[in-house]
């Protein structure tokens, strides 16, 4: 683009010149304007940091000079390749004809020996050069015409070059946009995955290790209890209730013990999830011992019995092989919760479950007991007012969390005390096989 426009400068300003003499001031003005054309097409350098600037200049050197303009044109794609609002279009196109215009019909309207324009339509092996004088094939009007024809598509096609690399540049920045968007999507949708494996992994391990530790701690109270005992009734005791008592406590120890390596193994489950995330969905997954199936009811109710909890049971299932088993998930960590919650924060108190499993029904699960340990439990059909997350001082993060995923599953959760200050949680969950 230099040289195209140094060059056509040039040559206009030679043509120019053929017309004075080497003893008149404007042949100085000539010589001068050429020496110009050899460096002003390097003004064009500065068309992607200054376009504007660089546009303007370039205008007023073709209608200052006796230059092509070529350099105009250049400065009028640059200009409209990098900037797209409408105002500044239509000026540079309407400028950028002008000059143009002016500069061709300038050209057109010089003697023939001195007009490239007449050179064109001049016949071969005529002219100064040749020792005759010059003859056109066209008249100064056809010429003339020609020249604003000539300009006119110029102004075309430098018009179109810029608004064609302005819209390759705009689309590109709109897929560089895109890619980006995409990109920031996919690093949300990672993190979103990342977080909820972290959550259910966090569920996970509320769930299993507080349960594992509750029922631990209720067999540790009962082994004092037994202990204390035994100590204040040694001296009264013969051999065989000595025996006898002292095979209750290693028994309860003995139950302490395999509680306490259950514990170990879901610690140690818990931490290989975190380790492998990406094994972490399988190990999620509803199993039978961590989805609702009579199995696993027996085996939950066994273990707080076993435990030393009260436990009052009201139990009426139908088609439970038939559950969902992610639906079946949610409603054994209700259980299993509501049976956590009460051993931790009322321990000894009776507790009552309540379980309805039907496809009419869907899945109720309601777990009660007083906190007050001198306060019957309440009853399966008591009233249960501002039953809320809001109003329960000792939901912990098991509860909250619990409601969530009972939201997830389209279901209603529902905890706190009512008038009697007994505890409630209550849980409905729709039937999906």
């Amino acid at each position: 683009m230099v040289v195209c426009a140094g060059f056509m400068c040039l040559a206009q300003t030679a043509f120019a010149a053929q017309r004075f003499g080497q003893d008149s001031a404007v042949y100085v003005w000539m010589v001068f304007c050429m020496l110009v054309a050899f460096a002003i097409g390097f003004l064009l350098l500065a068309r992607s940091r200054y376009p504007r600037a660089t546009f303007v200049a370039a205008c007023v050197v073709v209608l200052v000079f006796p230059y092509d303009p070529i350099l105009a044109l250049m400065a009028l794609t640059a200009l409209l390749a990098r900037r797209n609002d409408m105002k500044t279009t239509v000026r540079a196109i309407v400028a950028g004809g002008f000059v143009t215009l002016a500069a061709q019909v300038r050209d057109a309207l010089r003697p023939p020996e001195a007009s490239i324009w007449h050179m064109v339509f001049a016949k071969p092996d005529t002219g100064s050069q040749y020792g005759t004088d010059i003859i056109m094939l066209a008249d100064d009007r056809t010429i003339v015409i020609t020249a604003i024809v000539a300009a006119l598509l110029e102004l075309a096609i430098a018009t179109l070059a810029g608004l064609h690399i302005r819209s390759r540049a705009l689309a590109s920045l709109a897929t560089a946009k895109a890619d980006a968007a995409d990109a920031q999507v996919e690093q949300l949708k990672t993190t979103i995955d990342s977080q909820q494996l972290a959550d259910a992994i966090a569920a996970e391990a509320h769930d299993t290790l507080a349960h594992s530790l509750s029922l631990l701690a209720l067999n540790a109270s009962a082994l004092q209890a037994e202990s204390k005992k035994l100590a204040a009734e040694a001296g009264s005791l013969d051999a065989g209730q000595l025996a006898g008592q002292a095979s209750r406590i290693a028994d309860k120890t003995e139950e302490i013990r395999k509680q306490a390596a259950g514990a170990l193994d879901e610690a140690h489950s818990v931490i290989d999830m975190l380790r492998h995330p990406e094994q972490a969905k399988a190990q999620l997954a509803p199993s039978d011992e961590t989805s609702l199936t009579r199995e696993s009811l027996d085996a939950l109710l066994g273990d707080a019995r076993a435990a030393g909890m009260r436990l009052n049971t009201w139990i009426d299932i139908q088609q439970l092989g038939q559950l969902n088993r992610e639906t079946g998930k949610i409603a054994y960590r209700v259980l299993q919760e509501g049976l956590t919650n009460a051993s931790r924060h009322a321990p000894g108190a009776p507790v009552s479950l309540e379980l309805t499993v039907n496809p009419t029904v869907g899945v109720h699960a309601h777990v009660s007991n007083p906190t007050n340990p001198s306060v019957p439990a309440a009853s399966a059909d008591a009233t249960r007012p501002a039953m809320d997350s809001k109003n329960a001082f000792r939901t912990g993060a098991g509860l909250p969390g619990l409601a969530e995923r009972v939201r997830q599953a389209e279901g209603t959760c529902r905890f706190g005390f009512d008038a009697r200050h007994a505890f409630h949680v209550d849980v409905q969950l729709p039937w999906v096989e």
